[in-house]
């Protein structure tokens, strides 16, 4: 666990924002790689790159606000300035949150530029699985994130001063996760390979939703969760991501049921 990689100018320079970045840049350069190779637009890859980007960031900080409420009560400056604390950044983000707004970006700057919707999230979305890859790597070295006891040779604790310590004392926890950054791995060269593979327009973003729905919904049963993202359903107690993986895994399902071709012919050349 290292939170703090430097400092700058005795600002601390954390590392969870360190991995944040990178994903950015790396996700950059792998939309500019595959829009060229495909022949595709892409100035207006990247330009519509940087919106995801600030959609994402805004979209998983607006989420975890929502959800968490109770935090920010008397101190709203907090959940929007990065200076509030004693490190520079703003702690606290949902994925689901940044991925929602994302896709609705997507969606909005895509059909009013007349770029082909389908094929164009297509070619973003192993982008996603870099992201998991490096910001989950992130919550490692920061200490969020973490894992519920576990018996398994594997598992991992962490230092007095952190939150898991706080929760769990010296227990071992499972790596939550290193399990979603091995997790984003596998999902970044699947879909990178079924995006050359593709039988049809959209079914790289069908597949994406589908398969983060499932690791999703099955990651929270070894994740620790404070009570305000969990509720129970009669004896049963779940999560509010477990409710979004069901809602994208329909979505995702619905999108590839809908749009799979009836033969095995590849998918059409977007126009450019």
């Amino acid at each position: 666990m290292c939170p703090e990689l430097f400092q700058f100018f005795g600002v601390p320079i954390r590392s969870y924002g360190i991995m944040l970045a990178l994903s950015f840049i790396l996700g950059l350069v792998y939309v500019h790689r595959v829009g060229t190779r495909d022949n595709r637009r892409v100035q207006d890859y990247i330009f519509l790159a940087y919106l995801l980007i600030i959609a994402g960031v805004i979209g998983a900080r607006l989420f975890y606000i929502g959800l968490h409420l109770d935090e920010f009560s008397g101190n709203w400056s907090a959940a929007v300035n990065p200076f509030d604390s004693d490190a520079f950044g703003i702690a606290g983000l949902n994925l689901y949150g940044g991925v929602i707004l994302a896709i609705i970006t997507a969606w909005v700057y895509l059909r009013l530029t007349g770029m082909p919707v389908l094929d164009t999230m297509d070619h973003f979305a192993p982008t996603l699985g870099l992201g998991l890859l490096l910001t989950r790597i992130g919550c490692f070295l920061n200490g969020c994130c973490f894992g519920t006891p576990t018996d398994m040779p594997w598992g991992i604790t962490f230092p007095p001063d952190s939150m898991p310590y706080f929760v769990y004392h010296s227990q071992p926890l499972h790596p939550a996760q290193l399990y979603s950054s091995f997790y984003g791995l596998l999902l970044f060269v699947f879909l990178h390979v079924l995006l050359k593979r593709r039988r049809f327009e959209g079914q790289v973003l069908a597949v994406l939703l589908m398969c983060e729905a499932v690791f999703r919904f099955a990651i929270e049963y070894v994740r620790f969760y404070e009570g305000a993202m969990q509720f129970s359903m009669g004896s049963i107690t779940v999560t509010w991501n477990q409710v979004f993986s069901v809602l994208l895994f329909a979505l995702g399902a619905t999108i590839y049921i809908r749009l799979r071709p009836t033969h095995n012919s590849p998918a059409s050349p977007a126009v450019t």
